[in-house]
């Protein structure tokens, strides 16, 4: 947000997130969001959490691993809803902030994301790499200024449970929800 903003670029913040569990886990999210677009003046839409239509198009694929074929649904659906969204209310333009992250990959949101503008003449799905000119540790680095709740896992029941799994394996405590914030002590 910080860097559109500079930049001069108009936006709305677009929050569709239905994968997100449980729903402390979602709400906390969507909470960071909001606080720092208001702090920047960015209109925030706040879809609906729509857990069952997420949960519906998971069935099956509850034991894929991270960026496989239960990521690129997820991605799909949210990237579908946020085309919808923006060829109803007239924007040109849809992108992400998913691809930031080291943990995701790029090729992998970017395809979803210009799949899901596609059917919308005049949309059109910008790939640019948020992770390009120090933008993961910008990330960081804005994260522990505002003091931002640190997400642990990416979001959904399965990534949830896989890295439970993952913690116990290395002899860690499952994750808390709630409790993890940057430049603050886990409490």
């Amino acid at each position: 947000m910080e860097a559109l903003h500079a930049s001069g670029i108009e936006y709305t913040v677009f929050f569709y997130n239905p994968n997100i569990h449980p729903v402390k886990e979602y709400l906390i999210r969507k909470e960071e969001n909001i606080r720092f677009a208001d702090k920047h003046n960015v209109p925030f839409v706040d879809a609906d959490y729509d857990t069952d239509n997420w949960f519906e198009r998971a069935k099956g694929l509850e034991d894929e691993p991270e960026r496989g074929a239960r990521c690129t649904m997820c991605f799909d659906m949210r990237f579908e809803r946020t085309a919808l969204y923006a060829h109803e209310h007239g924007f040109k333009v849809i992108s992400s902030s998913l691809g930031i992250s080291r943990w995701k990959n790029m090729a992998q949101i970017n395809d979803c994301g210009h799949r899901a503008a596609a059917p919308y003449p005049g949309l059109q799905y910008w790939d640019y790499n948020w992770r390009k000119k120090g933008g993961a540790n910008r990330m960081v680095e804005i994260s522990k200024r505002e003091k931002f709740y640190q997400q642990e896992y990416c979001g959904c029941v399965y990534s949830l449970r896989d890295t439970n799994r993952h913690r116990r394996a290395q002899g860690r405590d499952r994750i808390r929800i709630g409790v993890q914030y940057y430049g603050m002590e886990d409490t």
